[in-house]
Parts: C-alpha cells; sequence; structure tokens
C-alpha cells in the first residue's frame, strides 16, 4: 500500500515549507475553487508559501468534479511543467487535481481509462491536498469522482494517494453552516458505511468508530455554535472517515446519492443524509437469505448496535431517528417533496441512476431495485 504524510491540527500549514524543500520544488501547479480559496482564508495564508515559487493556479468553480473541467485543467498542466501539484479545497478541487495529476502523467484519455483494462500506470508528480472542508475525506484516498454528463464515475490507483495531506482547521473556521452540515454528513455517512461494510477489517472499524464519535458529538456545535475545538474535531473526523474508506469503499447510501445530486441539484453531504436513515432501518431487517457478509445477520446487528453507541443511542432500533433528528438540528431539510423530489417518477429516476449492482455489492443486507423502491418510497410519501 502506498504509504502518505499526513499533518493534523492547528498550524500544520507550517509543514509546506519542509514539504516543498523536500520534493526540490521550484515550480507549482495549484488547483483551487474559486470562492473556497478566498473564504477559507487559504489564498492570504498560503501567500508567503507560495511567493518563493513559480506558481500557475487553475481554478475549478463546479461542485463536482466534471471531464470538461478536468479535460481544461490538463491542458494547462501540460502547458506547464510544474514538480508539485498543490490542491487547495473540498472533495471536488482535491479530486479534480488527483484526476489531472493521473491522467496528465499517463497520457490516457478518462474515456479510454473507464474502458480499459490493464493498463501500466506511472507515478504523477507529488501532490499534496489541503482540504478546506471537514467531509469528503479526498486527501486519504486513492480515487476520485468524475461526472460525464450526469454520470458518476470513480477513477481508482494506488498511485492517486497524495503524497502529503495537510489537515489544518485553519481553513475551516469561515465555513459557512450550511457547507459545515453538508460536508459533516458526508463524513458521517462515509465513516457509518464503512464500519458495516462487508469488507470492513479490525483496522477500518478502529478509524470509521473515531470518525463517527468525532462526527456526530460535534456537528451540531460546529454548525450552530463554531469554535476551535469543534473544528478541530471535525477536520480529524473527516480525515478518519476518508482513511476508512479508503479500504472498505462506500456502500449503498453513496451509490444512491449521486442521482439526487446529479438530477434534483441537492449536494452530497445532505444527499447522503437523506439516504442513511432509511438505509439504517432496511439493514436492521436482514435475513439469511438477504445476507451479503459472510460473518452472518448477528454480525450485522451487533454492528449497528455499536454504530448506535458510537452516536450516542442506547437502542439501535433508534438509530435513524437519531440521524434524522441530528439532520434537524444542522438545518438539513428531509422532507422529500421540499427538495424537489415529488412523484413516483422523480423516484424511478433515482433508482435508474442510482442503483448499479457494483456499487451496492458491499452493503451488508443485499439490495435490489424492489427493495430501493420501496425504501425510497416510504420516505416519499
Amino acid at each position: 500500500m502506498v504509504m502518505q504524510q499526513e499533518f493534523l491540527g492547528f498550524d500544520s500549514l507550517n509543514h509546506l515549507t519542509s514539504i516543498l524543500l523536500r520534493y526540490k520544488t521550484e515550480e507549482i501547479f495549484l488547483v483551487t475553487g474559486k470562492n473556497s480559496f478566498v473564504i477559507s482564508g487559504a489564498e492570504k495564508l498560503l501567500k508567503p508559501f507560495l511567493n518563493r515559487y513559480s506558481t500557475v493556479r487553475f481554478q475549478y468553480n463546479e461542485p463536482n468534479p466534471k471531464i470538461e473541467d478536468v479535460k481544461h485543467g490538463l491542458e494547462i498542466y501540460k502547458g506547464q511543467n510544474p514538480d508539485v501539484i498543490i490542491a487547495v479545497g473540498g472533495g471536488s478541487v482535491i479530486d479534480t487535481a488527483k484526476l489531472i495529476n493521473f491522467f496528465g502523467t499517463n497520457n490516457v484519455k478518462a474515456e479510454e481509462w473507464l474502458s480499459a483494462k490493464n493498463l501500466q500506470v506511472k507515478k504523477g508528480i507529488p501532490l499534496i491536498a489541503l482540504p478546506t472542508t471537514s467531509g469528503s475525506g479526498s486527501e486519504a484516498t486513492h480515487f476520485a469522482v468524475l461526472y460525464i454528463g450526469k454520470e458518476k464515475y470513480s477513477v481508482e490507483d494506488e498511485t492517486m494517494l497524495p503524497d502529503s495531506a495537510i489537515i489544518d482547521p485553519i481553513f475551516t473556521m469561515n465555513l459557512p453552516p450550511y457547507i459545515t452540515a453538508c460536508s459533516g454528513m458526508d463524513a458521517l455517512s462515509q465513516a457509518i458505511e464503512s464500519y458495516w461494510n462487508i469488507y470492513s477489517t479490525e483496522e477500518s472499524k478502529i478509524l470509521a468508530a473515531r470518525a463517527i464519535k468525532l462526527v456526530a458529538s460535534n456537528i451540531v456545535n460546529a454548525v450552530n455554535n463554531p469554535t476551535a475545538y469543534n473544528r478541530v474535531a471535525m477536520s480529524e473526523g473527516a480525515h478518519f472517515a476518508g482513511k476508512a474508506i479508503r479500504v472498505t469503499r462506500t456502500t449503498a447510501v453513496h451509490a444512491i446519492s449521486y442521482p439526487i445530486t446529479s438530477y434534483f441539484g441537492i449536494p452530497h453531504g445532505h444527499a447522503c443524509g437523506l439516504i442513511l436513515p432509511g438505509m439504517v432501518d432496511y439493514i436492521a431487517g436482514v435475513t439469511e437469505n438477504d445476507l451479503m457478509d459472510t460473518r452472518g445477520t448477528k454480525y450485522i446487528i451487533r454492528t449497528l448496535k455499536e454504530i448506535a453507541l458510537l452516536l450516542g443511542e442506547d437502542n439501535y432500533k433508534n438509530t435513524s431517528k437519531r440521524i434524522r433528528r441530528l439532520m434537524k438540528e444542522i438545518g438539513l431539510e428531509t422532507n422529500f417533496n421540499l427538495l424537489g423530489i415529488k412523484s413516483k417518477e422523480d423516484i424511478e429516476k433515482i433508482i435508474t441512476h442510482g442503483f448499479n449492482p457494483q456499487r451496492v455489492k458491499n452493503n451488508p443486507r443485499k439490495l435490489n431495485k424492489m427493495a430501493l423502491r420501496w425504501l425510497l418510497n416510504k420516505d416519499l410519501l
């Protein structure tokens, strides 16, 4: 497994100097968001570091990594000869930097990579990730989301893991409440999905447990009464969730969330929060006939009980209520109708584009279209 150098906590940005010196940096390719780069304070904070080097900036403006924007970034990247890529932003920005580095180094088109098999790949130039949100954990993973039209794809290779991750909560201190809520729910969903994943290991469950506890205990105050303390906790929680899904990947909650974002414009973390409570109840009904985890139904129920306790809930049967209550406390709407999902036709659109057997095969309880239709219509009606 590719190793990563990581720095967590306030003032961890100061490690950037030694990192750039180690890579003998002369020219930097900087990937940022538009608003987040300014609002987070990153533009001001990074200026003393970047002034020492020749820096070319690619500004990524979309909420999700789109193939057109990745291609645009690649054109700029190929016109330079950078020694290092620095990605400063949320998950979409970091994913975009990963994709530019990967496709730029290997000189392969995204469409070709998605359909090809057994291609030989080379490691890209050093990539340094500085997240400005506490959600995606992209700085800790070796895969990236890529949208072609409204369809979501995943590009994955061990070489895509950022070489260095600087998780400095200073970048999250000015996060707006809604973005804090959405990114936090993304992290919580990733951690829970990793914990119940059929490919979970002792290592991944330790990471996921830490993430669940940190996020669940701090997200309400981080949204409504942000302090240095809860910003640190959320940054750590998101990073640990990213490390957990690096081992296991996510499960059905994330798979179903993507078309909710693509077709109804609901931000990714918010979309995950809409699906998570119903999926908890669905998995709690697991039987021997639809069991996906070889460790057995008793193991799954025990896992759900452990998740409940990590969320501060004594009875696992109340976990879905606990998550919905959490959503309300952080201001995330849970009514499908009010979010623009108003009909059974809308539900069918989500099912058509959100149900992929490959993306739900690591769910602890088998999920088919009929079960998904029941689950979604239950929340719609």
